[in-house]
């Protein structure tokens, strides 16, 4: 108990860390997921296989060798990224960007065609028939995919440690290893668990309000 209470404040500074890079993903990747999601359905076929390809490598290699990629790489390209945490986002926003795509293709190819359809009779625009039709419809479908990967997300970022960024999992092997303890990973265990639950109930409380309007 000592050792639990000992080592807290340092699991709560990286804790700290954990979260920015989790919220900051999610801020970014949605988003770009949709983009990349809509433009992977274009009829342009050069593009078409460009995009494709891309995202089928970054969804076939690790997140980890991302990482080191973009940090210890990009500099043998011309472009470097000497902050670590800038280094950390870019790799998890396309690694996460990739993977929203995919989801939110296969969300906008479960749409009927005759919801097209009946957005032209009523003379919407393609932008409109997106905005107003399509993509509402789409995070209804997508919602229960998109929650398993935020879950993801949250144990995905103890790989952050890898560029030597302060982040829970380093905190806890720092703390393990100082007080040649096992505690401390104990302790670290319990924090995930107390972020996965916490992102589990709202992720449920969204569905259940999802459900509530259809």
């Amino acid at each position: 108990m000592d050792i639990a209470l000992k080592v807290f404040p340092s699991l709560v500074e990286g804790t700290k860390m954990t979260l920015e890079v989790f919220f900051l993903t999610l801020l970014l990747s949605l988003p770009l997921g949709l983009i990349l999601g809509l433009l992977l359905k274009t009829k342009i076929k050069w593009l078409s296989y460009l995009l494709n390809g891309l995202v089928w490598m970054i969804r076939g290699t690790p997140l980890l060798l991302q990482m080191i990629f973009v940090f210890y790489g990009f500099p043998l390209l011309g472009m470097v990224i000497e902050n670590r945490l800038a280094a950390v986002l870019l790799a998890f926003v396309i690694n996460y960007s990739a993977y929203f795509a995919e989801i939110f293709r296969g969300g906008i190819q479960a749409i009927p065609k005759g919801q097209y359809e009946a957005a032209q009779v009523l003379g919407l625009t393609k932008l409109e028939t997106l905005k107003k039709v399509i993509i509402p419809q789409v995070f209804k479908v997508v919602y229960p995919s998109v929650g398993n990967e935020v879950i993801t997300l949250v144990k995905d970022t103890s790989l952050v440690y890898a560029l030597g960024l302060s982040e829970l999992m380093k905190a806890g092997r720092i703390a393990m290893q100082r007080e040649v303890s096992i505690i401390p990973l104990i302790d670290v265990a319990i924090i995930y668990l107390v972020l996965t639950g916490v992102m589990t109930l709202i992720l449920k409380y969204g569905e259940k309000k999802i459900n509530y309007y259809q």
